[in-house]
């Protein structure tokens, strides 16, 4: 069948000097949460992303793994801390690298966005609690000492190696969502008064620390790239203009690609549909009018993740010259070949679920928590060789998360 009219951008390759990509699909970030009760790798993580690989994507990035077990973001996290787990970690990367595809692993640590399941005392930059309608989930953290500092730089630099020499393509500093490295840029969580804190290139340091060290670990000509914020859409949080600046020194750095994204724990606002800008949402793209600003200053690639429903949409993205790959993840838990199937001709928009338990106060109560979990049951079934359920029960997803996760279920989380 011949391709779609408009798809010509879409398949074509991004090189790069550290990478190419063989087209401009960026599959995002999304928590699994397939690792065993060690938070190891295993062999649904293989599975899951041999699909994924074969499915058409230029690059594939991994879901948050995390560099502390004692650390973990949500049950069934990756961890890795040291080469225990390498012959999984070489065949989850194997099967990711499949049909010349790129994977990357992100590199994750939660800071107080750990759960109390998990953390009887998580650690931030400073000792502020988590405020909101989540902050009953969560213990009050206490802050990280300057030893504990560099000993989490160092952390982040050796996952980095690791993945490297499990045969991952590259790497993600993952500086977005409410997470300690969002935490550390962010004045309202950083009110520190050393040089971790204060003014913008203090609350910068741990961000531009961690780059370099893994830097110095993987080499100069190893990708590795950052998913930022473009705002916190909280007051007194990290605003637009200061992460226009981390972008530009990160860039001038020699960062190798940059994902855009918005939001944390206490405003999620992917998942809420707010705080987005009416222009951005005739675009699809949630954070379009950001990447039209970042294009004048950095570099380096820009991947814009959230809002891409058809094929016409992510082709004018590219064709405005704001993003050079189009970030999409949702969707590909229910059309793991969408690249494949967008290129092919054979699909055009995407039809987003209707995910609902049939009882409207519970939907609208507990409506991000069911989003997750249903589509969490979606990468399992990928996981166990089967094919994703359009028609899946809300209800489904939901009691799947919570023998798995048990109360924590019913957390606000994001990717």
């Amino acid at each position: 069948m011949a391709k779609l009219l408009g798809t010509k951008l879409l398949g074509t390759k991004l090189e790069q000097p550290n990478f190419t990509a063989k087209n401009r699909f960026f599959k995002s970030a999304m928590s699994e949460t397939l690792a065993d009760r060690n938070n190891s790798p295993t062999v649904g993580l293989v599975n899951l992303y041999r699909r994924w690989s074969r499915g058409g994507a230029g690059i594939l990035m991994s879901g948050n793994v995390m560099v502390d077990r004692n650390a973990i973001g949500e049950p069934g996290n990756v961890a890795i801390e040291d080469e225990r787990d390498l012959p999984m970690l070489k065949r989850w990367a194997q099967a990711g690298t499949q049909m010349n595809t790129e994977f990357w692993m992100q590199i994750n640590h939660p800071g107080k966005q750990s759960p109390k399941s998990l953390s009887k005392e998580p650690v931030a930059p400073s000792a502020i609690p988590l405020s909101g309608e989540v902050a009953v989930a969560f213990n009050p953290p206490r802050a990280l000492t300057e030893e504990e500092i560099l000993d989490l730089i160092k952390r982040f630099g050796n996952t980095a190696r690791i993945a490297k020499k499990a045969g991952f393509t590259g790497v993600q500093i993952h500086s977005a969502h409410g997470y300690l490295v969002n935490q550390f840029l962010s004045p309202h969580h950083n009110q520190r008064e050393d040089q971790w804190g204060g003014n913008a290139e203090n609350r910068m340091r741990f961000l531009m620390e961690v780059y370099r060290e893994m830097r110095r670990q993987v080499g100069d000509d190893f990708p590795i790239g950052i998913k930022l914020n473009s705002a916190d859409f909280q007051r007194g949080g990290f605003t637009e203009e200061e992460s226009m600046q981390v972008l530009k020194t990160i860039d001038e750095a020699g960062i190798d690609l940059i994902e855009i994204s918005g939001g944390n724990y206490e405003n999620p606002v992917i998942f809420k549909g707010g705080d987005v800008r009416e222009s951005s949402k005739k675009r699809e793209a949630y954070f379009l009018d950001y990447a039209d600003k970042a294009r004048q200053i950095v570099k380096a690639p820009i991947v814009v993740t959230g809002g891409f429903r058809t094929a016409k949409g992510m082709e004018d993205a590219l064709e405005s010259g704001s993003v050079d790959m189009v970030g999409i993840a949702k969707p590909f838990a229910i059309y793991p070949d969408l690249p494949n199937q967008i290129l092919n001709g054979t699909y055009e928009k995407l039809e987003s679920p209707h995910i609902t338990t049939g009882v409207k106060a519970l939907d609208k109560k507990l409506s991000s928590i069911l989003v997750l979990s249903w589509y969490e049951k979606q990468f399992e079934l990928m996981a166990n060789g089967k094919q994703p359920e359009m028609q899946l029960s809300a209800w489904k997803g939901l009691w799947n998360s919570v023998k798995k996760n048990g109360a924590s279920a019913f957390m606000q989380r994001r990717a």
